[in-house]
């Protein structure tokens, strides 16, 4: 692997650890292209692992995309650690969340841009993975959390991948035994997640092309798969 570049300077744990995780032999690591650096460079293809603001990477995509082959690589924790530690570091507690996530979480961060995937040199991997999430005391900014903040993320494994290569790749994150047509709500039962997050997965859905409203009732939009 060769020198860090730039790109590492404000380079967290989980992103370093993925980008560990991904890289093979031959790989170029953190490679200047065209004003920007690029995690992993694999012959004619260009690898970006984005943990979370999928936003910031419109500029670096709008540049690139139309000459480069782009995967996107971001993490969901499937299963996650709280970590505390104290004002020395020390490791006080350990336990493990109730929450997990799921690859349809993913859609928080692609109501970005979620056009992308109809691009020809675009895809993107959601990676299910489990960390641990390390906080520190910060009574200050932590008041939502008992006095404690989110310092860092760091990978502990990669346990599975989804990988979206066009707008019907997305249909993979609706939930089994929907009905035809669905609205959000259902959605949200058959994801076990917030109507809040259903509509994301549905605008993502549905601005990408892979599926349609295709009428209303009082639960709302109806959508099913697209023709």
């Amino acid at each position: 692997m060769n020198s860090p570049g730039v790109g590492t300077l404000n380079e967290g744990p989980l992103h370093a650890g993925l980008k560990s995780w991904y890289h093979m032999p031959g790989d170029l690591v953190e490679q200047p292209l065209d004003g920007f650096v690029i995690d992993l460079v694999r012959g004619d293809h260009l690898i970006e692992i984005q943990t979370r603001g999928f936003s910031a990477m419109r500029k670096k995509f709008d540049h690139l995309l139309d000459q480069h082959s782009i995967r996107l690589i971001h993490p969901v924790a499937e299963k996650r650690w709280v970590v505390k530690r104290d004002d020395d570091g020390n490791e006080i507690s350990r336990r493990k969340s109730p929450k997990g996530g799921i690859a349809a979480d993913v859609c928080s961060e692609l109501v970005s841009f979620p056009s992308l995937l109809s691009h020809p040199n675009f895809s993107l991997v959601v990676a299910l993975t489990h960390e641990d999430e390390v906080r520190r005391p910060d009574p200050s900014r932590g008041w939502r959390k008992g006095g404690w903040v989110v310092d860092e993320r760091r990978l502990i494994d990669v346990v599975d991948e989804i990988v979206f290569q066009s707008p019907q790749d997305l249909l993979q994150l609706l939930p089994a035994g929907l009905p035809d047509p669905f609205t959000t709500a259902d959605l949200a039962t058959g994801l076990n997640r917030t109507r809040h997050l259903a509509q994301e997965v549905a605008y993502c859905l549905k601005t990408a092309g892979a599926i349609e409203a295709v009428g209303r009732d009082r639960a709302g939009i109806q959508y099913r798969a697209a023709t």
